[in-house]
């Protein structure tokens, strides 16, 4: 599903944030990707939404190498995507029916459409009750629930999550986490980029290391690793 090819992205003259990436991600998986502050955790994840354009290299997502996308084409992506945001970027001005209806209604969907799937989005993620409450009539796991239901209202083939857990408490963390384990196996790939051990261990998915740029570690029930704390293992898992 994505196929990410001898990938590089620098920024200005001196600052290289992936260097020679190699990474293939097949339907259905969940992906953990880790790695310190730096290490392009943020850049890869705005690269497969293409919000920025690579230095080199290819990245083909359902076939279709999309660092040749034209303008126009992207949405069309992005709708296929979705997107989940450590700072949930909710739009305090509408209820929670209202913010996740938002991305229906981009897409052009009908109000009979979005009558029918923004419930059923909000009920996977337990908030139906909830849906005519404003963002900050909720607590920090609501609103990236609120999020979460957002991203899949469209039914995309991918969620991208960043740091999703960044700003919650560790109950709350592994409540999200979990809710995107079910999504997963609902069929959805799911890759989320974190720095959150414990959530990592515990769930033991495939978890791609990143550090300075570099893929070093790519493990199949994977636990995190520090590069500058633990020994280097290389992808595969072989040390």
């Amino acid at each position: 599903m994505i196929e990410i090819s001898h990938l590089y992205k620098q920024f200005g003259n001196d600052v290289v944030a992936l260097k020679d990436l190699n990474l293939v991600i097949d339907r259905g998986e969940f992906v953990f990707i880790v790695g310190s502050s730096g290490a392009g955790k943020s850049t890869l994840l705005k690269l497969l939404l293409k919000e920025i354009s690579p230095t080199r290299g290819s990245i083909k997502i359902f076939g279709r190498d999309i660092t040749r996308l034209k303008g126009r084409q992207i949405p069309l992506l992005r709708r296929n995507i979705g997107m989940v945001f450590q700072d949930f970027r909710l739009l305090n001005d509408r209820n929670v029916f209202e913010n996740v209806a938002f991305t229906l209604r981009v897409t052009g969907a009908s109000s009979k459409e979005i009558r029918k799937r923004v419930p059923l989005s909000l009920e996977l993620v337990g908030l139906k009750d909830k849906q005519f409450k404003k963002p900050d009539e909720l607590s920090g796991g609501e609103q990236q629930r609120v999020c979460v239901a957002r991203a899949i209202v469209n039914r995309p083939a991918v969620v991208i999550a960043d740091e999703p857990t960044g700003n919650l408490d560790p109950n709350t963390s592994m409540e999200i986490m979990k809710l995107f384990e079910e999504i997963n196996v609902r069929g959805t790939t799911v890759i989320v980029a974190t720095h959150a051990k414990e959530l990592v261990d515990y769930f033991q998915k495939r978890v791609v290391v990143l550090d300075r740029g570099r893929l070093i570690s790519d493990q199949e029930r994977g636990v995190y690793i520090d590069a500058h704390k633990e020994p280097l293992l290389f992808p595969g898992g072989g040390a």
